[in-house]
Parts: C-alpha cells; structure tokens; sequence
C-alpha cells in the first residue's frame, strides 16, 4: 500500500464491506424463497431471472450513456433501496405469498448480480493495472467481512425478528454505498488532478449506444474468452445449487432451520474465504501470476464433484460448497476481475456488465434446463455431479489461457504507453 492510496483503500473496503453486507442478509432468504416456490421450479425461476436482466443491459447503458459515473453509481444503488423498502411492505402484507417468494428470488438473483459487477466495474476503473493487483486483494477482504456480516444478522435474527425487518437492514447497509461512492470519486479527481486536463474529463460520460456492450463483446476474442469462462463457471454452480436445494430440502422440513443452514453455509465459505484472502491470495497472485490463480478454483472443484459423485450428502454439499464459494471469492473473483483491468474504460463498464449480468444469467438457465434433462434421463445426484467433472476440467483450462492473454495485453498496453511521446498538461 501506498499512503496516497489508504484514503481511497479504505472507502472501496467500505463500499464492498456494505454491498455484501446487504446482499448476504437477504441471500438465505431468497434460497428459502426458492425452495417455497417448489424446488422443481428452479428452472423456471432461472428463465424468469435472465428475461428480466435482457432489458436492463440497455437501460444500464443508456443510463451511463447519460450522466457521469459520479452520478449514475449512487442513482443506481438508491433504486435498490427503494426496491427493499416495496418488498419490506410486500412481506408485511403477506409472507407466505408464494407469487411474492417467486418474485423477490427472481429480483434478488438480479439485484446481486448488478451491484457486485457494477462494484467491480467502479474498481478497475479508478485504480491501475498494477494497483489492482496490490490493493483487490485487500479490497476483497473488506468484502468478504461484508459477506460474513450479512448471513451472521440472518443467523442470529430470523427467528426473532421478521423477514420484511432484515429487508430493512440491507437497505441500510447499501446506502452507506452511495457515500462510498461520492468519496472514491472526489479521491480520483484529487489524485489525478494532474494528469487530467479539467475536472470533466476525470468523471466523463461514456458516450455511445446502449446497446455498445454486446456489439464490443462479439467483436474482441478476449470478451468472448471471458464470456466461455463465465458460462463454465456459471453452468456448474447452478448444478452445484440445485443438488443443494434438493440435499437441503429432504434433510430439513422446517422453513425457518432451512434459512438458518442456508446461512450458515453462507457464513461458513465466507470465514474461509477471509483466512485464504487474508494469507494465501496476494501471495499465490503474486508468485504464481493471473493465468494459476484463475484455474486453481476449477481444479479444486472438479476433486469436489468427484466426492460429490460418490456420496451425495448433506455433508459433501456443504464441504463442496463452502470449499467452492471460498475458492471463487478469495481467488477465482480477484483474478477474474483484473482481466477486466487492462481494457479501455467503456468496455469496464458496458462490456463487463453484459457478461456479469446477462450472459452470467443466460449460463444459469442453459445449466438449469441442462440439469432438469439430466434428471428427466433418470441420472441420480451423484451421476450429474461426474458429469461436471470434465466441465471443470474444461473450465481449468479455459481460465490459463485467459490468464496468459491478461499478461499479453498488460504488456502491449505497457509498451505502447511508453512508446507514446510526453505531454505537458
């Protein structure tokens, strides 16, 4: 760390701090709301998530398209808020609605999804490629205590106080965002007040159509590498959550105690994940580089599922998932994100909110459908898990070669700032 970057440090630790915070008090929730809704609707549940992110992937982009970044980020998150406080007096109203429970699980599995890439978005874009690779770890710990925070209230509060009132708790916390975000921006525009010619061009409009992201996705092979590893990553957690669901849902037959275990797995992966980002993720980013950091989650995984295979359990979900959901965010996510670090600035936040959104959703159905087929041939738990083992294998492999063409590209973008001639501003 460097002492003109602690400011600015300590904010994003903040802003992930409260993002997860927020997301992980209602994630029990909306799995229970799955479960209510019939765990042989899941499938149908994916299709409703990924129908309802096709339009917002241009209304994101108008909306960039409209107002600087400074203030779009606030305006987008206090649209969330005002979404908890509808669904707070939807739950008051009646919470066993079983259209209610369909509902909130679709809007959750967006709303997740939108804030965390749009976090990451804001990230790459403030600090550079080697700063990332400094300070996301550090970040990423400020998120994970977040992530152990938010499922810890869940835990501790869901038999004593109602599920509209945890609602209200998320909110809270993704305000606090809105402050973050205001913050971070007044640290760049102090920080490279020097380098930029006025004080629009640190926060500038990013310029284009809305629908810029898809075009700029299908015409980079990188995207489209980010893409593949989105959708392998993506097709064997939904067969991972749907043999959780159905593990959890015959193990457990009360609602409450089924929110509880949903917690506690949240909160166990996420006490992993600090003690692997707090020791092990600098290091193994460091020494090991981009292109081992992204494939070392896929290869643990595919080991899982082999257990998984042989002895579908209550016991094997958990260790599988916790072991998979500390990997992802303590590794796999950091790694992830700085491939997005050295791509121009529209392309971090249309490119990338495309494939964080849509073609993240998009996976989810295809695995979702693909597991429901597996089931209709009459596979059992234990046979779909073999069957994602060469999915993993694939997804190991895909994940080096994107981690070998980041260090590509870190070079080029290196070479070519160096070859261009000094400017005085």
């Amino acid at each position: 760390m460097r002492r003109n970057e602690l400011t600015a440090l300590g904010w994003a630790c903040l802003y992930y701090f409260c993002v997860l915070s927020s997301y992980y008090i209602i994630r029990p929730i909306r799995d229970e709301m799955g479960i209510v809704s019939g765990v042989e609707n899941l499938q149908w549940l994916f299709l409703a998530t990924f129908l309802a992110m096709l339009p917002i992937v241009p209304l994101f982009g108008w909306l960039v398209a409209k107002s600087p970044r400074s203030r779009f980020l606030p305006y987008a998150y206090g649209f969330f808020v005002l979404n908890l406080v509808f669904f707070y007096l939807l739950f008051r109203a009646d919470d066993n609605n079983v259209w209610v429970a369909r509902v909130f699980y679709v809007w959750v599995s967006v709303f997740n999804l939108f804030v965390v890439s749009v976090f990451w978005s804001f990230m790459t874009d403030i600090f550079n490629d080697k700063q990332a690779k400094r300070l996301f770890g550090f970040i990423a710990v400020g998120g994970t205590l977040g992530a152990v925070a938010g499922p810890s209230i869940t835990a501790l509060l869901v038999e004593s106080v109602s599920i509209a009132n945890l609602l209200l708790i998320s909110g809270l916390f993704l305000g606090v965002c809105t402050i973050a975000i205001r913050q971070l921006s007044s640290w760049e525009l102090h920080t490279h007040r020097m380098q930029r010619r006025s004080d629009e061009d640190a926060d500038p409009v990013l310029k284009g159509r809305a629908l810029d992201g898809i075009v700029q996705v299908f015409k980079s092979r990188y995207l489209l590498g980010i893409c593949l590893l989105m959708v392998l990553y993506s097709t064997l957690s939904t067969f991972l959550y749907f043999q959780q669901a159905e593990i959890l849902r015959d193990a457990f037959s009360d609602s409450a105690a089924r929110t509880k275990m949903f917690a506690y797995i949240d909160l166990g992966g996420n006490l992993l994940t600090l003690v692997l980002q707090v020791f092990l993720t600098g290091r193994i980013v460091r020494h090991f580089g981009v292109p081992v950091s992204l494939a070392v989650v896929p290869v643990l995984l595919a080991l899982g599922l082999l257990l998984l295979g042989f002895a579908p359990t209550v016991f094997a979900i958990v260790a599988v998932q916790v072991l998979r959901r500390a990997g992802n965010y303590a590794l796999m996510r950091p790694a992830r994100e700085l491939l997005y670090v050295v791509l121009p600035r529209e392309q971090k936040y249309r490119a990338k909110n495309f494939i964080d959104t849509t073609v993240y959703r998009g996976a989810d159905v295809a695995g979702a459908w693909m597991y429901t087929g597996l089931i209709t041939l009459g596979l059992g738990l234990g046979s779909i898990a073999l069957v994602g083992v060469p999915l993993a294998a694939i997804w190991a492999w895909v994940s080096f070669r994107m981690g070998r063409a980041h260090d590509s590209q870190a070079l080029f973008n290196v070479s070519r700032a160096s070859a261009r001639p000094a400017t005085l501003l």
